[in-house]
């Protein structure tokens, strides 16, 4: 490992706390000095992941406890450190916040742990001053082993207010603090009701961030934060057993990529190219023609936003239906599980012909119908597990789907080892496997396997 490897998580006092805002700057500030940035995200969020990218230019990389087994999830980013001289990775939530009451399962803490990387405690100094060393003096001492190295105040008023702060800090708690945030304006980051905006919609000017890490590099102390952030060791990590390049090869997966349909952890389709599988990118928004192929994947995003641009564009919905009929092997997640249903009902409660699929109708409501962390056992054999076989993933959506079929996924929130809901959900329809779930790959990679063999069984 080269000696000049860094590695810190940002981790926040709660959400809303900044997180997002100061990574974006990091990263940029990081990236103007010449350094190899690789960003990472704590946790299964699509749309923060989507903003580092755009900032640094880097494909950003999400560490998730619950769906990948630890040998795993620390093989992933070794790999990702062999190209990279820092890793900037943004925390979830709170600092001890993960699945259920336990501080070290699925939280920014458990994986600063995991990893072996020291933590930049991010705080908020509006309208407090010297108890703001409470807030610090608590997160400090819940957890002793934890390497909280060092401290960042947001949304400082003045350099006379943060000097009150830092005292107040490096006083009471004994830890350096790393310097402030000020107010800037025109790095507010959009949102909407599944949180942000996507970097690829909001089409990123660069020049606020550019300014914005300009201006951080007068308020933060980065040669401090680099010393406090030189890794000594990554951690120990092991690759699960894939299925070799010939199960793939020849087999070409069309994957949907617009606005409608992004939402990929960038992990699975490296998985899947190592299998041997050829990518290639379509839009079911503007393309007419399905690109020749065996597979295809509809990912994560926001039909429902598109819903009559999707239903207009009836080329793109035959030439799915042909491809369905013909038993290629097509996997959807969310999103296309909406697209791939009879028909879809937007916010306006306008009703628009989808692919008719997977026999159904999605409605949006105006609250998330189903967020967090569950596991999934097959019923039956599906395109992605065989029965009995249990997937691990995450839902998060503000719709729900009514079925015509019987779904062939039992599905269980297990919290603090109480179940909290079960409920059945995950529909197959010939060679076409649909769900509300988002999966990693690298769990299970017999899940790839499966895949695999149906669309080899389509040949």
């Amino acid at each position: 490992m080269a000696a000049r490897q860094h590695a810190f998580i940002l981790a926040g006092t709660g959400s809303g706390c900044g997180k997002t805002t100061v990574t974006l700057g990091l990263l940029s500030l990081l990236k103007q000095r010449g350094m190899r940035v690789q960003p990472c995200k704590v946790g299964p969020d699509y749309l923060d992941t989507g903003w580092h990218t755009a900032i640094s230019g880097v494909v950003s990389r999400n560490l998730d406890g619950f769906m990948l087994p630890e040998p795993v999830l620390n093989a992933l980013f070794c790999e990702q450190m062999q190209r990279a001289d820092i890793a900037v990775i943004e925390g979830v939530m709170g600092l001890y916040d993960g699945f259920g009451t336990d501080p070290n399962y699925c939280s920014t803490a458990a994986m600063a742990k995991q990893l072996g990387c020291p933590v930049i405690l991010l705080v908020d100094g509006k309208a407090v001053s010297t108890s703001i060393a409470a807030t610090v003096m608590g997160f400090q001492h819940f957890d002793p082993s934890l390497n909280i190295a060092g401290v960042i105040v947001n949304r400082v008023n003045s350099e006379s207010h943060y000097q009150l702060l830092k005292s107040a800090i490096e006083r009471y708690c004994g830890l350096p603090v790393l310097g402030y945030v000020p107010r800037v304006e025109g790095v507010a980051l959009p949102e909407r009701h599944l949180g942000l905006v996507t970097a690829r919609e909001s089409l990123v000017n660069q020049q606020p961030w550019r300014d914005f890490a300009n201006t951080l590099a007068q308020t933060l102390d980065i040669e401090q934060l680099l010393a406090l952030s030189q890794l000594t060791a990554l951690p120990y990590g092991e690759w699960p057993s894939l299925p070799s390049p010939d199960e793939g090869a020849g087999l070409t997966l069309a994957l949907a990529d617009d606005e409608a349909f992004n939402f990929y952890y960038p992990d699975n389709l490296t998985l899947l190219e190592r299998c041997g599988v050829n990518i290639v990118r379509f839009s079911p928004l503007h393309d007419s023609v399905l690109p020749p192929c065996q597979m295809v994947w509809l990912g994560g995003g926001y039909p429902e936003i598109h819903a009559a641009a999707l239903a207009a564009n009836t080329p793109m919905l035959a030439q799915l239906q042909e491809a369905h009929r013909r038993g290629v092997a097509i996997y959807a997640e969310c999103g296309g599980l909406m697209y791939l249903g009879s028909t879809l009902e937007d916010a306006n409660g306008d009703i628009h012909a989808m692919v008719n699929l997977i026999p159904g109708h999605s409605k949006m409501g105006k609250r998330l119908t189903r967020f967090g962390y569950c596991e999934a056992q097959a019923m039956r054999q599906t395109l992605l597990a065989a029965p009995g076989e249990t997937l691990r993933g995450h839902e998060f959506h503000y719709s729900d789907f009514t079925p015509e079929t019987p779904a062939v996924l039992a599905c269980r929130k297990v919290r603090d080892g109480i179940t909290l809901q079960q409920w059945s959900g995950g529909w197959q329809v010939g060679n076409t496997f649909a769900s509300y779930l988002h999966l990693h790959f690298a769990q299970r990679p017999t899940m790839l396997s499966h895949w695999l063999a149906a669309a080899r069984s389509a040949l």
